[in-house]
Order: C-alpha cells, then structure tokens, then sequence
C-alpha cells in the first residue's frame, strides 16, 4: 500500500477551484492551471483554435509584456499541452517565487494582449508546427485521417488538435481570438493545483491575492452531436512517403469514467504493456512473425465516447499479406473475450505494473500537480485510483473485450507507401 497523498480543497468566489498537496521533500512548487476547454468546443469551420490558445497564452497579457521572461527571471520554466477536452498550463519555480507564478497565471486569466502582431506572430508558428509535424513528417496525418473515419463529420472528435488544415488558422480574426478567451478563459472553467514546498495556508492566501478579482464569466453550455460511430466496419487505404505499411484499427470505446472504460485502458495494457505483452510475445514473436514486426494497443481517453486503437506495423506491402496481417491480429486479440484465456496471475501482473506507474509518476510534484488537477476535474480522490483499478476482475476484462472485438464495428486505416 503506497503512502497517502496529502491533498487539500479551497474554492475563491469567482468560482476557481484550488487543489493542493504539500511536499517538504522538494525546494520547488508546481503551479497547474487546467481549462475545461478543448478542441471539442470548436466549429468544424475554424478549427485548431484550442491549440492556438496554447500559444497565444504565452504572447503577453494585460499587464505583462513577456511571460516566459518574468518566470525565467524568477528561476523558473513553463509548458502546456492541449486535448481534444482540455488546454492545461503549468509552471515550475522555486517555492519561494510561487507569487511569481500566481501573478502570471492570473494575469493572463484576466486578460491577453489582444494584438493583431502577437496573433500574427502565433498563427505563424501554429501554421509551421502543423506543417512539420502533420504534413511533413511520415504518417503525420494519420489521425486526421482515422479521426474522420471513426466520427461523424459535425463531431469535434472527427478532428486532431492540431485543426483540420492549416488555412483555418490563418483566418483566425482578433475578433474569433477575443471570443474564444471570454468564452471559455475564466476561473469558473479553471482548476488551479499548487503542489511542493508551499504549504495550505500560503497557498490559498497567494491564490486569493492574485486570482480574487479576475471575474467569473458566462461560459456556455456544451452540446456535443452524437458521436455516430460506423454501424459497421469501415476500411480506408491511405498512401503517402511511409518506409512500410501501418495497420490502424480504432474501436468506439466509453467516455471517461461510464462503464467500461477502465477495463478497456486495463485490456490495453494486457495486450501492449510491459516484456510479457501479449502482442509482442504471441504475435510479433508468434504467429505474425516475419510479417508484424511491432504491434500496439492503446486508447484515446476523452470526456466523450472515445477510440481503443490496435496498430501493427509490417514488413510487406503484398494485398495477401496485409489482409493476413489484420486476420492475425484480430485472432490474438480475441482470444481474451474467450472465457478462461485470461488468468488472474496475468491480471494482477498488469495491474501491478499499474500501481508502480502510478506510484512513480506521483513521486514527481509537476506530474502530481497536473494529476490532481484531472481527479478535481473528475470528482475523483487520487488515492483511490489503484484500489479502483484493482476492484477490475478477470470477467470485467473478458467481457469488454468481446463487447469491443466481436461486437463492435472497427474503422481501420492501411497506410501504404506510394
């Protein structure tokens, strides 16, 4: 049984939510800033927009000229990611400057620089960031390609991150970027964890001073469409500069937290995780090899109805040998909706592997601080997250995995060498 982590709960009147963890064996302090905005709240006509913000966050705000620059002054360093659900922000300075950190995060929630030349500046290095990383890099655009297979066109997920093309980014308007910060740039859309060498009482006496005034804002109502996944199995052919042919089958899985979804994140794992993966010792070193010379499985986790992904990569491009391939990987793959094929010992193995991973990254206060912001988001109490885990049986594995392997259509992508 792992150690506890200590967590407290303080929320300011404008709605902002503040986790905390006190860790005396750091002399630094993570401040996480998480937004319940994501590429989900987009229009299927400008798309990329959450991830533009990801940027456009660091180009100045109200009354500060440079972010990164007044942090680095004061011994620290920032970063931020966006998902199809959240955009999440987090800085890292020494325990004494956390007023540092607070000012400029709540100095940005406030408000940006609307400028016509920081958002000039931003879409540039969008726009590139898409080109090399999308365009320009082998099977880059997969996912854009999987992502409109799996999804009904009008549904956000039916797009990456990063946006449609790049031609929506170059619209962007300083009006759609003004709309989109008072939209969704608020402390009642916000989680603020503060974990390290700060203790509960200085942190929220420091989060009420800089975040007490930012205004609460009228955040509007999501209302997403049906995800409409394929009523049956789907297959598109995609050629491009790749050195080898890429199998991608993507299953319709649970949202976060419904029923199902930690049994298919744990059946992942059985098949993916660790030197006795099944795809790597039973297919890849088994049955498949000589013509599967790696294999995955994995889900993309979201708020909403998501995707369980088997990828295989192979070592012919031959009709006959791709359609084997896929043969081989739905057989091994479906031998775990078979009653008794799945032990317990193998179980537990995985779920052990669960709690170290866990455990582990928990030992770092910038990924603790991040996690607590995601359980606050949730609801959830962190130190039940491997209790929780481990209350998953074998039949809960079994029966998820003929629910998605026999029982749900797939949306496969073959990407093939030109």
């Amino acid at each position: 049984m792992g150690k506890a982590i200590p967590v407290e709960r303080h929320t300011l009147p404008n709605g902002l939510k503040i986790v905390h963890s006190y860790d005396k064996t750091t002399a630094m302090v993570a401040v996480d800033v998480l937004y319940d905005v994501g590429s989900r709240d987009e229009r299927r006509d400008l798309t990329g927009m959450a991830h533009l913000f990801e940027h456009l966050m660091f180009g100045g705000s109200a009354n500060i000229e440079s972010f990164d620059g007044e942090l680095e002054d004061a011994g620290g360093k920032s970063n931020a990611w966006t998902s199809c659900d959240f955009t999440n922000f987090y800085d890292v300075v020494p325990a004494q400057n956390i007023a540092t950190a607070l000012h400029l995060e709540s100095d940005r929630m406030l408000a940006l620089d609307f400028s016509e030349r920081s958002l000039a500046v931003q879409k540039g290095v969008v726009t590139e960031e898409f080109k090399q990383t999308h365009l320009g890099r082998p099977y880059g655009d997969l996912f854009h390609h999987l992502r409109a297979l799996a999804y009904a066109q009008e549904h956000p997920y039916s797009w990456p991150t990063i946006g449609l093309r790049p031609e929506h980014i170059a619209k962007v308007e300083l009006s759609d970027v003004e709309q989109w910060f008072y939209s969704h740039y608020a402390p009642n859309n916000a989680i603020l964890s503060i974990v390290g060498n700060v203790d509960f009482d200085t942190a929220c006496r420091q989060a009420e001073l800089w975040f007490a005034d930012v205004p609460r804002r009228a955040i509007p109502c999501r209302r997403l469409p049906s995800p409409s996944f394929p009523t049956k199995s789907v297959e598109k052919t995609v050629r491009g500069a790749v050195p080898y042919p890429l199998i991608v089958k993507a299953f319709a899985m649970s949202a976060y937290g419904e029923d199902g979804y930690f049994a298919a994140d744990t059946l992942t794992d059985i098949l993916s995780v660790g030197r006795a993966a099944r795809l790597r010792n039973r297919l890849v070193n088994g049955t498949a090899r000589g013509l599967i010379s790696d294999a995955d499985a994995s889900i993309i986790g979201s708020e909403g109805p998501g995707l369980l992904l088997l990828t295989a990569r192979l070592t012919s491009n031959d009709d006959r040998d791709i359609a084997r391939a896929q043969e081989l990987l739905m057989a091994e793959v479906r031998q775990l909706a078979e009653v008794r094929q799945l032990n317990y010992r193998e179980l537990e193995r995985t779920l052990n592997n669960f709690e170290a991973t866990f455990r582990f990254s928990n030992d770092n206060f910038l990924a603790k601080a991040t996690g607590l912001a995601m359980a606050e988001y949730h609801g959830e109490d962190i130190n039940r997250t491997v209790d929780d885990r481990r209350a998953l049986t074998v039949d809960d594995i079994t029966k998820i995995a003929d629910k998605i392997f026999n029982n749900t259509p797939s949306a496969t992508i073959i990407y093939r060498p030109e």
